[in-house]
């Protein structure tokens, strides 16, 4: 495929959804010159179910796919076993070989719904990492010093605190900084809790003698309540999830996040969300029906347009109406099992915090009434509402 040089999308791409980029005019220049970068982009399989959040980047690596560019991709299996400090106040622990393994199982066939797979490079990164000896590792932490490390704002204020911090920690952006000079990467996109990591990949390189790789910083996606999208805060909205879910919602998101939603999860032109964020702000256009539209393009994007309708419809017809979607999930559980293991275990929260939260919220309906006990148990059929847009049928078995 040759490398599409049209300065208006290379600025597009540079800039759409961008925070910040290392160095914006030796990239671009290198863009427009028609050069193939080789595209880093790396994930730690710490979760099984990509959010939109983590597709913010995953779709910036799908606009550099597009105009010709070789995506790298990098499965954490390695590093996911050390644990990334990033944004983390506290140690990460270690997760085990299995749980690595677990996560990965549907992870590639979900990027499948953003990348072009079959143009992808897949590496794991315990092909390089795992052969590492103790004289090349040495050699490695050579890149860094103690005082750059902790210089890092997390290690920093842990220090500062008197708090443990492992030089098992210390290794993390090592090892990131090394599968950017094992593939040879030209450029490494990330989230902005990633940005000390991927300066890691250019220290590395640096020391090695080889090019420094330009970083992209892609802007950070809030979830349903207003702070960053994490699994463990349970305010995602998954590439996975049901249609009808995904568009009940996004149609719950904060009225200020429209246009930022608009931005970094659709591919309608800027000039149009500039134009939708202006009306809404004269009262021209209710907020209301413009998170319908958002919905629906999210659902189309990853199901397809037939789906995103009746994802529309199915909103209009159940909430103008109060009452609950047709095609309610039902499931069968046995006499007096807790509410909040058959909540996870079908994905209706995506974690304990989550359903606490929402209890405490008044947030979960068992029939007509309102859930207060964190150890609720089930001991009739019933339909069971969480927040306004989740529903799941439960059935005692017989």
């Amino acid at each position: 495929m040759p490398i599409n040089i049209d300065k208006q999308k290379i600025n597009e791409v540079l800039t759409r959804g961008v925070e910040e980029v290392i160095d914006i005019n030796h990239l671009r220049g290198r863009m427009e010159k028609g050069e193939k970068l080789r595209v880093k982009f790396g994930v730690d399989p710490t979760g099984p179910k990509i959010h939109l959040g983590r597709a913010v980047p995953l779709r910036k690596l799908r606009a550099f796919q597009d105009l010709g560019h070789q995506i790298v991709f990098i499965v954490g299996d390695f590093t996911a076993r050390i644990g990334d400090p990033s944004d983390k106040l506290q140690k990460r622990p270690m997760l085990s070989k299995e749980e690595v393994e677990s996560n990965l199982k549907d992870y590639i066939a979900q990027l499948g719904k953003i990348l072009d797979m079959e143009k992808v490079e897949i590496h794991y990164n315990s092909e390089f990492l795992s052969k590492l000896n103790l004289e090349e590792i040495s050699e490695l932490a050579e890149s860094f010093t103690v005082g750059q490390m902790l210089a890092r704002r997390n290690f920093k204020d842990r220090f500062e605190r008197g708090e443990e911090i492992s030089v098992r920690e210390f290794l993390y952006p090592l090892m990131q900084g090394y599968d950017s000079l094992a593939i040879n990467a030209d450029l490494e996109i990330g989230g902005n809790d990633q940005l000390f990591n991927l300066k890691a990949g250019r220290i590395v390189q640096k020391h090695y003698g080889k090019n420094e790789q330009d970083i992209l910083i892609t802007r950070m996606l809030e979830g349903t309540d207003g702070r960053k999208m994490s699994t463990s805060w349970g305010n995602v909205i998954t590439i996975v999830d049901e249609p009808n879910e995904i568009f009940g919602k996004l149609m719950s998101i904060n009225d200020e996040l429209i246009t930022k939603y608009l931005l970094l999860t659709t591919d309608i032109p800027e000039v149009e969300i500039v134009e939708i964020g202006g009306r809404m702000e004269k009262g021209e256009l209710n907020p209301r029906d413009a998170k319908m539209d958002l919905a629906k393009m999210v659902v189309e994007i990853y199901y397809g347009e037939s789906e995103a309708q009746s994802a529309k419809n199915n909103f209009i017809e159940t909430f103008k109406k109060g009452g609950a979607p047709e095609d309610v999930r039902e499931v069968e559980v046995d006499d007096g099992v807790k509410l909040n293991d058959v909540l996870l275990g079908e994905g209706i929260v995506a974690s304990n915090t989550e359903f606490r939260r929402l209890i405490d919220g008044n947030a979960i309906e068992v029939g007509d009434d309102k859930i207060t006990d964190n150890q609720y148990k089930i001991n009739k059929s019933c339909l069971v509402r969480v927040g306004k847009h989740r529903f799941l049928k439960i059935k005692i078995k017989d």
